[in-house]
């Protein structure tokens, strides 16, 4: 998909705009799994997630080769929208961004914040991209998939600058949504020749990757049950399933209450505050904690973008009526 000099290009790219993400081993999660473990702090970007990096990446290109696009429509949960508003923001285009209706309110307000046209549309992910694809053709903007080249160069970064750092690490938990992030790691591994296993994380509720890898071609699921919205996906990305059969040792399933415990365990063993999708790599390396014992792991925290009453409701079980005081 790239080489390892235009993966360093595309880094020069972000850190342009942002320096390079911290990474730290946090004594307290060493203690609670039993082995050093190295957290990726994606949550730490300017818009608090991971593909801002590919935001940036794609729009840099986008700016210099395409000049004459007026605009961009993508569909989102909330990261990959504030990816590219804050990215379109910078590079002078247009963004438009659809979400479902019952999006996370502070993720849509961020995403006007950064400049975005926000339209809310369909009961969930796959429904606001076919109206996406509709905007496109109807007002001639350029259709920004959640999957892209430029995408996945971009957040591909973030395990540069990891694995540049952390050479020795036995695996690496990666969750997965629409693949960007898992294949970006497994890519730049490769490139750097990392003997790293990469171990992709998903909601049990929303399985569709791990249906799909376990079957050999894509598995389309009916829901996407999880509050963790950065990996409710529904339809496998074909291209991003090649690249993670090829390069992934498996994929772990958690459950939504696993996910809570480890949004609890960053807040008390780093005081770090993580979205449902960036605790997952966490909740599966706790589930496979017997494995890991002794060993030197990373996990990716990918996103700390979780609505306050999401998170006292599904993280501190608070009641509806606390969280709305």
């Amino acid at each position: 998909m790239f080489t390892l000099p235009e993966l360093r290009a595309a880094a020069e790219i972000v850190h342009a705009a942002m320096p390079p993400t911290p990474a730290y081993a946090w004594p307290l999660l060493g203690e609670r799994l039993g082995c050093t473990i190295i957290v990726k702090h994606e949550n730490h970007t300017p818009t608090g997630a991971f593909k801002v990096r590919g935001g940036l990446v794609y729009l840099d290109r986008l700016r210099r080769e395409r000049p004459h696009v007026p605009g961009i429509v993508s569909a989102t949960r909330g990261n990959h929208g504030q990816s590219l508003a804050y990215a379109g923001r910078r590079h002078g285009v247009a963004v438009t961004i659809l979400v479902p209706h019952g999006n996370s309110t502070e993720k849509n307000a961020a995403m006007r914040a950064f400049g975005a046209d926000l339209i809310e549309h369909g009961a969930d992910f796959q429904e606001a991209r076919e109206e996406a694809g509709r905007l496109a053709q109807e007002r001639g903007l350029e259709m920004v998939p959640s999957f892209h080249r430029d995408l996945v160069l971009g957040v591909a970064t973030y395990a540069l600058e990891l694995l540049t750092a952390h050479p020795d690490l036995a695996r690496l938990y990666v969750p997965i949504g629409q693949g960007s992030g898992i294949c970006g790691s497994i890519l730049a591994r490769d490139l750097l020749g990392a003997k790293t296993e990469i171990v992709g994380v998903q909601s049990a509720g929303a399985p569709a990757y791990a249906l799909s890898f376990a079957a050999g071609h894509p598995v389309s699921t009916a829901t996407a049950e999880t509050f963790a919205d950065g990996v409710a996906t529904r339809v496998p990305d074909p291209e991003a399933l090649a690249i993670i059969r090829r390069g992934a040792a498996r994929i772990v399933q958690v459950s939504d209450d696993e996910i809570a415990a480890a949004i609890r365990a960053y807040w008390t063993d780093t005081h770090n505050l993580a979205e449902g999708a960036g605790a997952a790599p966490l909740a599966a390396a706790l589930q496979e904690r017997m494995a890991n014992a002794g060993q030197r792991i990373g996990v990716i925290l990918c996103g700390g973008n979780i609505d306050l009453a999401l998170f006292r409701r599904r993280v501190l079980d608070e009641p509806v009526a606390v969280a709305a005081q």
